[in-house]
């Protein structure tokens, strides 16, 4: 079956915005299998109509017009949500100017997964050409820990190892550190049973003091502990209303207040 044939369903039934149908039409072109999974998240109860971006009203925000860029894979893109994760509803809730560098499958490590420069290092180096963001939000991915990528340690010099999950994170925040100027967040995923992603946290937590950056950590949140199955597709990705009813409040929460250290 073609995409814009799959789509038609999708967007009519799920009442899909126009935004996340273009990034699932660019997704399926680099993933074609993923036809089959979107079929079935379409199904799922957390992504019904009720949940749709298009639903969302647009309210008196001090995020309006802030431009923050949002690094990631695809906790970020909205895997499990049909392509409509926190950003999105940041946009049409907030109207935060939102550039969502999204790549479903990719890591932190510098390596290449489905294209040649499609890590979160690659791609970051393209960003540094954009004009100067208020913020940037980078995903602690959860695709280094389920490829068993190298940890590596947090450096004690100017020399990032972007071959390690580490030196990745470091080497992403020295250089948007040095050319913007701006407030980071990095975000964790909430709990899933994965030693190395335990320690990725553990050891996110203490590059934050280092670098004195801010990290939402929905990982060692309890409230993000087995949650409802309303609010997740799978053990990693959320649904359409986990990032409406449960995510959009944190993000605008510590967002608000990264942008007033300004």
């Amino acid at each position: 079956m073609s995409n814009e044939t799959f789509l038609i369903p999708i967007k009519q039934n799920n009442d899909l915005s126009d935004i996340a149908l273009k990034e699932l039409r660019m997704d399926l072109d680099e993933h074609p299998l993923n036809q089959r999974y979107y079929s079935d998240l379409a199904y799922l109860p957390g992504n019904s109509r009720k949940y749709s971006l298009n639903r969302v009203q647009t309210v008196k925000s001090p995020l309006r017009n802030k431009k923050i860029l949002f690094l990631g894979s695809s906790v970020t893109f909205g895997f499990g949500a049909l392509g409509e994760s926190f950003v999105d509803y940041l946009w049409k809730k907030d109207g935060v100017a939102a550039i969502k560098d999204a790549e479903n499958g990719t890591t932190l490590v510098d390596q290449d997964t489905s294209y040649h420069g499609d890590s979160y290092v690659a791609r970051f180096k393209e960003e540094l050409d954009e004009t100067r963001p208020d913020m940037m939000v980078l995903q602690l991915s959860t695709n280094d820990a389920n490829t068993n990528q190298k940890l590596g340690k947090i450096s004690t010099n100017s020399n990032y190892d972007t071959q390690t999950i580490l030196g990745a994170i470091e080497f992403i925040i020295s250089s948007a550190q040095n050319k913007w100027h701006c407030p980071i967040l990095i975000y964790t995923n909430p709990f899933f049973d994965n030693s190395l992603y335990q320690k990725m946290v553990e050891e996110t937590l203490e590059i934050a003091k280092k670098w004195n950056i801010d990290v939402l950590d929905l990982y060692n949140n309890s409230a993000f502990k087995k949650q409802d199955s309303l609010y997740m597709a799978d053990a990693i990705h959320p649904t359409r209303a986990g990032y409406l009813e449960k995510w959009l409040p944190l993000f605008e929460v510590k967002l608000i207040e990264n942008l007033g250290k300004k």
